[in-house]
């Protein structure tokens, strides 16, 4: 009996798939947010291939690098979706296919690098994209604010577990 062959471009959306997918990209933000916290971003790796992931960027890119990198500080969703860059975008995404795992993954990234993720301040792209664009960042100091900020938000939740964990300490405490 024939195989039949997998057509993407007819396949429908399974939501149970969709979902698992969303998972996916919520933990690695949440892991990549958290790296931020503790590791300064101009010493942080995100993959083997970072210093030729930012040559790549840079060269293919080069108004990444104008007006102070403005347009890496805040990402612009139309110029990344719009026909020339998703044609841009598409050459360099692909000559990952081979190199980096999981390239054309879904991926969460913070449109703003100065603040944090949220709501209104994140969108999905691939995750060479999310490589090319935070990489840069890192090492532009791009995301130094966001590293600050992670660090005092970390500090917050750890004084409110401390107050909590005393609190029940307590109420064990008066109970006993």
């Amino acid at each position: 009996m024939a195989q039949q062959r997998f057509d993407p471009n007819n396949a429908q959306n399974l939501i149970e798939i969709e979902k698992q997918f969303a998972v996916k990209a919520v933990e690695q933000a949440q892991t990549y947010w958290h790296l931020l916290e503790k590791v300064h971003p101009s010493d942080l790796k995100l993959t083997k291939l970072d210093d030729e992931i930012y040559e790549h960027t840079m060269s293919t890119f080069p108004e990444f690098a104008e007006n102070d990198h403005a347009k890496l500080i805040k990402l612009d969703e139309d110029f990344l979706k719009s026909e020339d860059g998703k044609k841009r975008w598409r050459d360099f995404i692909q000559s990952y296919e081979k190199k980096v795992k999981d390239y054309n993954f879904g991926s969460l990234i913070r449109t703003d690098a100065r603040n944090e993720y949220s709501e209104t301040n994140t969108i999905f792209v691939t995750r060479i994209q999310f490589y090319a664009v935070e990489i840069s960042r890192n090492r532009l100091g791009l995301n130094d604010k966001a590293h600050e900020i992670a660090k005092e938000e970390a500090e917050k939740e750890r004084i409110k577990a401390e107050k909590e964990k005393a609190k029940s300490g307590k109420k064990k405490n008066g109970k006993s």
